[in-house]
């Protein structure tokens, strides 16, 4: 009983002593005197204070050789589409197209994404972005080897969305130019990996970027890089590829939005154009010197509310255009009457009428269009298809009803169509006037979602789906 006592008592005295204490600890004030000081009284010098949404554009640089042997070699893929922008090699290269096997160099991992690289001077360039670090990342690779040389990256917070980045860059001998998901422009020395200046579309121009994110190229004309952020003032802009000064801007009174197309440079009725489909209507800006930047042309009707492919000339005064998500295809004649400009849509059909395309630039060769269809294609869905520009309607030649591709890229090297399956299995077709013969097919990766474009210089085709990269020796 005595002991019951003992142990009530120091129970009810252990509770009031903690009672206590924590009611002290809550009225106790350590300083009295506290003051609430103003913004700057601390004399922190301006400008080292970090907001939660500012974006540091190539704030982190890791270099991983400090004096990596790219070898000779001197090939060139240097931009969305290649040099000429039509997505066509002819090169001296002996390409092969036998039964054997190519055989793989390197592969790399990457984010989920779907942009390609750019080739210069036995180097690879890719725009990657890390789902861990939340970062955009321009990564530099041997060509020979696949050893990452260099990356220069910076923090930019974005959910998946269909995976991340989907741009190609653009390079020369002193620059390389990238666009990240949100619209971040940025270059670089593409030896060093040094920033030379950057740009960030959403804050300069009020640019409304697409819901899967930029699909936009940078596209450069002469040492001037070609933007086309369709913000509240400015549609196209071109900067001096070497210190982003501005050189002109093309005022955004068509009110378009940015859309996942890229400009192309283009000669419409004798005059240097570039010409850009945004969310709203296509359009043409001049791209000669004396008067660069002037809005020569545009048409709204013809203005799908998603568009992924860029705009194809197909002769002197006719475009080709193509959209997915039931859209279907177009073609625009521009014409030119001395300074008085006119475009018209001369014909128009949904996807399964006609040539169409959901993702891919079609290719324009040998007075052909050739393209893969759309899923919703009719019965040509997911085939790769041929037309000719005066008859839209019917098709050529198609590959075998076995032979579809999704939403897989493609390219000619010589006579030769190089197609990815959008699976990772890549085909090889010898293309003629008026038919196509499978030479080989090749399972590279079970893959997913093989969307982003290919490359080729120097014998190596480059190729990738949603998370791995991959270099073949084909010549």
């Amino acid at each position: 009983m005595k002991k019951n006592r003992i142990v009530v008592i120091v129970t009810v005295f252990t509770v009031l002593l903690y009672t206590g204490l924590i009611i002290g600890w809550h009225l106790y004030t350590p300083y009295e005197d506290l003051t609430i000081q103003a913004p700057g009284a601390d004399n922190r010098p301006e400008g080292t204070a970090r907001k939660a949404d500012d974006v540091l554009i190539g704030e982190f640089f890791m270099k991983y050789e400090e004096d990596a042997d790219v070898g000779s070699l001197t090939g060139k893929w240097n931009s969305f589409r290649g040099e000429q922008t039509n997505n066509i090699i002819q090169t001296d290269d002996i390409i092969h197209t036998g039964e054997e096997a190519y055989p793989e160099m390197w592969s790399i991992e990457t984010g989920e994404g779907h942009a390609a690289p750019v080739i210069y001077n036995g180097r690879v360039y890719l725009l990657d972005y890390n789902e861990q670090l939340n970062s955009d990342a321009l990564r530099c690779f041997s060509l020979e080897t696949g050893q990452e040389l260099w990356r220069r990256w910076y923090r930019v917070p974005i959910k998946r969305n269909h995976g991340f980045s989907r741009t190609v860059p653009a390079i020369g001998d002193d620059y390389i130019i990238t666009i990240g998901p949100e619209g971040h422009v940025m270059c670089c020395d593409p030896v060093t990996g040094d920033m030379k200046w950057s740009l960030d579309m959403q804050k300069e121009y009020k640019t409304e970027v697409p819901f899967w994110y930029t699909g936009q190229c940078p596209r450069v004309d002469n040492g001037v890089v070609i933007l086309a952020p369709a913000g509240e003032e400015v549609l196209l802009a071109g900067l001096d590829c070497r210190t982003g000064e501005t050189l002109w801007t093309t005022p955004n009174t068509l009110n378009y939005k940015m859309s996942h197309s890229s400009v192309m440079p283009m000669t419409l009725g004798g005059k240097k154009t570039y010409v850009y489909i945004g969310v709203g209507g296509v359009c043409g800006v001049s791209a000669e010197e004396n008067d660069r930047g002037t809005l020569l042309w545009n048409t709204s009707k013809w203005q799908p509310s998603v568009v992924a492919p860029s705009p194809l000339q197909v002769s002197s005064n006719q475009l080709f255009l193509v959209a997915g998500y039931g859209t279907g295809g177009a073609l625009l004649q521009v014409d030119r009457s001395g300074n008085a400009w006119t475009a018209t849509v001369t014909d128009q059909y949904k996807p399964n009428e006609g040539l169409s395309s959901e993702q891919q630039t079609p290719i324009f060769y040998n007075n052909m269009i050739i393209s893969v269809m759309p899923k919703d294609g009719g019965g040509h869905r997911g085939k790769l298809v041929c037309y000719s520009p005066s008859n839209l309607r019917s098709p050529i030649w198609t590959s075998a009803a076995d032979e579809r591709f999704g939403l897989g890229p493609y390219l000619m090297i010589n006579n030769h169509l190089f197609v990815f399956k959008d699976d990772g299995e890549l085909y090889v077709y010898e293309v003629g006037q008026r038919d196509l013969k499978l030479l080989k097919k090749q399972r590279i990766m079970d893959g997913a979602d093989a969307w982003g474009p290919l490359a080729y210089a120097d014998g190596r085709l480059i190729v990738r789906d949603a998370h791995v990269v991959k270099c073949l020796k084909i010549g």
